[in-house]
């Protein structure tokens, strides 16, 4: 079975193959999702968080863009806690990485708390959110509009240890990190999914 996953790192687009994601803490297949050709990825059961990512192999990224159309819901039998949390992780390196990612059930949540954590930054594994609640609130998550299961177009924008996240095509990033915690780096690139997460991917584009 094939995925049609369009990938652009410089060449052109071409499609992605199970044979060239190494998935990590969960399952990938190809499937049709509102219409659109995509690859799904659900996080094993059980899985923690940080746990569950599908590596594009070969991809080796620095500094550039990263779009992506994602959906994410929680699974059918996640959590109380599960927040469909989906985004892409950037220069992995062994188990190191620098992720951005979105909580979609929180876009909408009548608590307004709860809004403003619809985005977040994390550096695997030494900074996830718990910490940076702890040690820098407010500083790396951020609120803007979602709603689970639904297609959102994704855009971050890394620069030395700088990174901007533009959602919905936004001329304007939601969400701004100017200290990335693996500092001016590089590795490869994945999917990412959290705990409990059923996502999907589609129209994946890399430029430097």
């Amino acid at each position: 079975m094939r995925f049609l996953l369009p990938i652009l790192m410089a060449v052109p687009l071409f499609a992605q193959t199970p044979e060239q994601l190494d998935v990590h803490g969960g399952a990938a297949v190809s499937t049709t999702y509102q219409g659109k050709s995509a690859v799904r990825i659900d996080a094993a059961p059980g899985a923690g968080n940080g746990a569950s990512f599908a590596i594009l192999k070969g991809s080796k990224f620095h500094n550039g863009t990263i779009d992506v159309e994602l959906a994410g819901k929680p699974a059918a039998n996640a959590g109380a806690g599960a927040r469909g949390f989906i985004g892409i992780a950037f220069r992995m390196q062994g188990d190191r990485y620098e992720y951005i990612y979105l909580r979609p059930t929180n876009g909408r949540a009548d608590d307004q708390v709860r809004r403003n954590h619809s985005t977040q930054y994390g550096s695997w594994p030494g900074y996830d959110f718990d910490r940076f609640r702890k040690e820098a609130p407010e500083k790396y998550e951020s609120y803007v509009d979602l709603e689970p299961g639904v297609w959102t177009r994704y855009r971050i924008v890394i620069d030395g240890t700088k990174a901007r996240l533009f959602v919905h095509g936004a001329e304007q990033p939601c969400l701004i990190v100017n200290d990335l915690k693996l500092g001016d780096s590089e590795g490869a690139v994945a999917l990412w999914v959290g705990p409990g997460t059923e996502g999907y991917f589609t129209n994946l584009k890399i430029r430097p």
